[in-house]
């Protein structure tokens, strides 16, 4: 796991961030105590990066890496969310509703290479 501290002005940023982050905790969840990467960690690196697409909805941004969904980012104020709010996904086309898992505009949240943690 690791937590993203950067804070964003804009949602595109945060959802940059985001990633960054995923992509730093593969990273390190890959190294194991070796210096360096292994070529087939590199390569898998270079996969979720070219597979990772940003769709927009018109209540959240849908964050797909491959054939899944790896997050939903809220784009405006809505009940007991904020705009910028992570949920993990509940399906293809919904997130689970429950609690935000943390906001890219404000940054300091947890996140892994395989997508926003389960509450615990």
């Amino acid at each position: 796991m690791i937590k993203v501290e950067k804070t964003a002005k804009t949602l595109d940023e945060g959802i940059k961030n985001l990633m960054a982050g995923a992509k730093e905790d593969y990273k390190q969840s890959s190294l194991m105590g070796r210096s360096e990467l292994s070529s087939y960690c590199k390569e898998k690196l270079a996969i979720f990066e070219s597979q990772t697409t940003v769709r927009e909805g018109k209540k959240y941004i849908k964050v797909i890496y491959d054939r899944g969904v790896f997050a939903f980012i809220v784009k405006e104020d809505f009940k007991h969310f904020k705009k910028g709010d992570v949920l993990k996904p509940a399906g293809w086309a919904a997130p689970a509703l429950n609690q935000p898992r943390g906001n890219v505009l404000e940054g300091n949240y947890p996140i892994q290479w395989t997508g926003p943690l389960y509450l615990n």
